[in-house]
């Protein structure tokens, strides 16, 4: 099994019939996920895209067996979305929205504290581009087309430079086993560290690939975790060597705040923790096929 989904995943959407969850609905079942269904309060009982519409979470498990979510829920209903997944059963949720104020993202965190960690659900994004096993399943919102199947698996902060990886590898004949966005809010549901444990858990997986960017000490955790605890070699691109300290770059995480958490200090600490650092997005492929060929 890939990590995290694959073909048997049982998917529910959460804004199921708004605009947005419609089309990526559609979208993630004729790359052939198996969505079972959707959730909009007060649309229960209804049919969309020949789907049932429920109008909770935990009517969604109950009735069609859901296991993972995907929110499309405008940023000030979506942390109550998430917690109405937990609390439902659902064992992943992936948070695509936009915009969930910080303040609310630290009530989904502790909220998801209360639950034992066996049965805690786990939680990527939000503001990310979702998660797919090509080949299997998808849940997210990335063009499917450019991902094909292999043993390399991704997790990233920034969504379009994840599909840049998997466009360049698939043009170098490498495919990915699973790639994961996980956000790139200041506050997110899991961090590289997390997915790093999981692509070293995934038997298809030999090669995992960390896409990182400037604010933050997540990429260097990863990197510790990395050298104390994975097999797999790990490859790392760090986004912004050129950008300004004390400058926001796009994402509302990717901000110096402190020593440690410059592009070029991530780098220095990355390499000397022996992982294979990729000097320019231009190269993601070139490096890991490189990597790759020595194993």
């Amino acid at each position: 099994m890939a990590a995290l989904i694959d073909e048997n995943t049982r998917i529910i959407v959460q804004g199921f019939t708004g605009k947005i969850g419609t089309f990526h609905a559609q979208d993630m079942i004729n790359y052939g996920s198996k969505v079972v269904g959707g959730v909009t309060p007060g649309k229960g009982g209804q049919q969309h895209l020949g789907l049932p519409v429920f109008n909770t979470v935990k009517e969604a498990v109950q009735q069609a067996g859901a296991e993972a979510s995907i929110i499309f829920v405008p940023p000030a209903f979506a942390a109550d979305s998430i917690m109405e997944a937990a609390d439902a059963g659902i064992k992943y949720c992936v948070a695509i929205t936009d915009g969930i104020p910080t303040q609310d993202m630290m009530t989904v965190k502790s909220f998801l504290r209360r639950f034992p960690i066996e049965q805690r659900m786990m939680l990527t994004g939000p503001n990310c581009s979702g998660t797919i096993s090509p080949g299997r399943a998808m849940l997210g919102i990335m063009p499917g087309h450019i991902y094909v199947r292999g043993n390399v698996g991704v997790v990233g902060r920034s969504g379009t430079l994840g599909y840049e990886a998997a466009d360049q590898m698939r043009m170098l004949g490498i495919g990915i086993s699973t790639s994961i966005g996980i956000g790139g809010d200041p506050i997110i549901g899991s961090s590289h560290r997390d997915i790093l444990e999981k692509l070293e858990q995934d038997p298809e997986t030999k090669l995992a690939v960390m896409i990182g960017e400037i604010g933050g000490p997540q990429e260097v955790e990863a990197g510790k975790f990395a050298k104390e605890n994975m097999t797999k070699p790990l490859v790392a691109y760090i986004a912004g060597l050129t950008a300004p300290e004390g400058r926001r770059m796009g994402h509302a995480g990717a901000i110096i705040s402190s020593a440690g958490e410059s592009a070029a200090e991530k780098v220095a600490i990355l390499k000397d923790l022996g992982v294979t650092i990729c000097p320019t997005p231009s190269l993601m492929g070139e490096t890991v096929a490189k990597v790759l060929a020595k194993m």
